[in-house]
């Protein structure tokens, strides 16, 4: 489990500007909570909400956090590649690793145009290791992660390998066993359970944040053999996530509910909601009928 790292959400203050300050507590609380790293200004983190300054600003306050042992990856990705070229530039000295989500307004029409385009970023970063965030259901580009990772090696020279948020196991564990040699993240949260068993080596996602003892002791249970209880574990995220969405979405509701849990990441921008008050209390009324407070970081 050392390698379980938070998308972290964007800290705002009331006037929807940038809270750099939020970020030290941020930080805290996550290591407090076992979680090894960050992925900063990725989907969790509304980057496509964000300016390219407001990007590097987060990776300038995230990047003091890593003298406390946090490894950060940078995402960069932008349908500008030379605004991510640049985002990925600004990233040496600061990240641990980089990584960048396929364009999806121009999309790439084949494999060797998205590597085209990871090439171009990955060569920015100097030695930093690079990982391509492979997120279909947003950006429309599904190519074969198998292909892309063979096709990726022989090409980038920092290719570490590949973020992977899409809810295919199928292809997740082929990813994994034709490709030892790589870091493939799991990225679906709510079938953390199912990649235990086809070889993850390590997950990124939003409920990290707000639920990282559950996490660890699904894995607990995994491990001794003990599935069912596993599984109904892996359900509370399931219903955690599911209840947070009804306010209109995941993002801003999961963001708010950070409040709740001692780290003000304050208001979401257009289009997320920002739970009230009463919002939040409703929900914390539901997780408490469930038996899911006590599985929540502090």
């Amino acid at each position: 489990m050392k390698n379980m790292f938070a998308a972290t959400y964007a800290p705002m203050k009331e006037d929807f500007s940038i809270n750099p300050v939020e970020v030290s507590n941020y930080s805290n609380y996550l290591l407090r909570n076992k979680v090894f790293g960050v992925f900063i200004n990725g989907s969790t983190g509304d980057f496509v909400s964000l300016t390219g300054n407001e990007r590097i600003e987060l990776l300038e306050a995230w990047s003091e956090e890593r003298k406390n042992g946090l490894y950060l990856i940078n995402h960069v990705g932008s349908n500008s590649l030379k605004e991510a070229e640049g985002l990925a530039q600004a990233s040496v000295g600061k990240a641990d690793a980089i990584a960048a989500i396929a364009p999806f307004y121009f999309k790439p029409a084949n494999v060797q145009q998205l590597l085209d385009y990871c090439k171009a970023i990955a060569a920015k970063a100097g030695d930093l290791p690079f990982y391509y965030y492979h997120l279909p259901v947003l950006t429309g580009v599904n190519f074969s992660m198998t292909v892309f990772g063979e096709m990726a090696k022989k090409q980038i020279p920092n290719f570490a390998g590949i973020k992977f948020t899409e809810n295919n196991l199928v292809e997740f564990q082929k990813t994994n066993l034709n490709h030892p040699d790589l870091d493939v993240f799991f990225g679906v949260d709510e079938a953390f359970c199912s990649s235990l068993g086809s070889l993850s080596k390590g997950w990124v996602g939003s409920t990290y944040n707000h639920l990282s003892p559950l996490f660890h002791e699904i894995k607990a249970e995994f491990d001794k053999g003990n599935l069912e209880k596993a599984l109904q574990l892996q359900n509370l995220v399931v219903t955690f996530v599911e209840t947070l969405s009804t306010y209109g979405s995941f993002n801003g509701s999961g963001k708010s509910f950070m409040s709740a849990l001692g780290v003000n990441c304050g208001p979401s921008r257009f289009p997320h909601p920002t739970l009230t008050n009463s919002q939040l209390e409703n929900a914390a009324k539901t997780f408490d009928s469930i038996g899911l407070s006590p599985y929540f970081s502090s």
